[in-house]
């Protein structure tokens, strides 16, 4: 038969009488504790709490497991690494907080990283709606306060990204698909922060026939280039938005803000919803696509043609069909010039190994005025 709470305590007052015992001790040694025992051996805790410490520890008795839905003691031990060991840590503290060091109103911080609230009144000291029954039972690493309810931290707030709202909005089912076809959705959906002018599937539509189609045949290369193009990384609400401002896409070209009479402007693309706020940025809709500029590989006088380049994709090579004198620009999707090899007759190898996985672009300038280029896909 159990002992009652008045004799365990004074059991555990006599063994720290005679023996230095852990906050751990205290519990093993309880005989009003034998679920919280269990759970603290089976969240594999007892080594950690065995340590120097100081802690505190909110120790809910066996009626307060009780206490609790009935089958909410088995699961919870079924994951006892999981979520059992996630209330446990909701119940210490990190350094010692005897009853005196307690006051009403007061917030502490426990090793979940969670807050419990002190409420000193009529009814004695609570820690949130938990009442001690039992105070400073002090320990060589800490103390224990025995309380007579489970502390159950509180539920994750949901979250909602840039992404969340793109999907569940009804005017941005071409932007989701493209999105998710381009692999942008885990990016996005990041802790950012991200400012996205969203372009609504009547932008989408409004661009030449077959332009979408094009786009999702390619996902990785334009596709993904012109999405990143109206993401910026950083928030920027209206309210950070000057008539005139130039601001730098994750694309790595720059947008340009308008404000007029008429509205707000990203380029060409009327702001129509602004301030769509969410936990990782903001989303204004806009009603056009913002296409980025295009390298200008051309020039005066110049023709163009396509050029043959292999293996493509390509990983440390790339040979590039080439004949005459001339030079062999490599840019990036951006525009950026990357390397540049001059080469004289045909076949000419380049060196692409330091070039970062993506799509690039190789252009062909020969000495007597004409230009060849060809996209290729950069592998690991």
């Amino acid at each position: 038969m159990k002992k009652t709470l008045f004799s365990f305590i004074l059991t555990v007052l006599s063994i720290c009488s005679f023996a230095q015992i852990t906050v751990v001790d205290v519990i093993v040694n309880s005989t009003e504790h034998d679920t919280l025992e269990a759970a603290v051996i089976a969240a594999e805790l007892a080594d950690d709490l065995s340590g120097p410490g100081p802690f505190t520890v909110f120790a809910p008795t066996d009626a307060a497991f009780a206490a609790l839905p009935s089958g909410t003691i088995e699961t919870l031990l079924a994951d006892p690494t999981g979520t059992l060991a996630e209330i446990l840590l909701y119940h210490v503290v990190s350094g010692q907080a005897l009853s005196t060091d307690l006051s009403d109103g007061q917030t502490i911080t426990t090793l979940l990283g969670e807050d419990i609230t002190v409420t000193i009144g009529m009814n004695g000291v609570m820690i949130n709606n938990a009442t001690v029954v039992v105070a400073d039972i002090t320990a060589t690493n800490g103390v224990v306060h025995v309380i007579d309810a489970v502390l159950l931290p509180p539920a994750p707030q949901p979250t909602t990204t840039v992404v969340d709202v793109i999907v569940n909005s009804d005017v941005h089912n071409t932007l989701e698909a493209a999105v998710v076809a381009a692999g942008l959705v885990e990016t996005l959906s990041g802790t950012g922060p991200f400012t996205v002018f969203a372009p609504t599937d009547a932008a989408f539509a409004a661009l030449p026939a077959g332009t979408v189609e094009t786009l999702l045949a390619d996902p990785t290369g334009t596709l993904t280039q012109i999405l990143l193009y109206h993401v910026v990384g950083a928030q920027a609400l209206s309210t950070d938005l000057t008539n005139g401002q130039t601001v730098a896409t994750l694309q790595g070209q720059t947008v340009t803000v308008t404000i007029n009479a008429d509205g707000v402007f990203i380029n060409n693309a009327q702001v129509t919803v602004a301030d769509i706020v969410t936990d990782n940025g903001v989303i204004h809709v806009i009603d056009a696509v913002l296409l980025p500029q295009q390298p200008s590989f051309v020039s005066n006088g110049e023709t163009i043609g396509s050029v043959d380049v292999y293996p493509n994709p390509a990983n440390d090579i790339l040979n590039v069909s080439t004949n005459n004198q001339g030079v062999i620009e490599i840019y990036s999707y951006e525009g950026k010039l990357i390397s540049t090899t001059s080469y004289s007759g045909p076949n000419t190898v380049v060196n692409v190994e330091e070039l970062s996985r993506g799509n690039y672009i190789a252009v062909v300038k020969n000495n007597n005025g004409t230009v060849q280029l060809s996209k290729f896909t950069k592998n690991i």
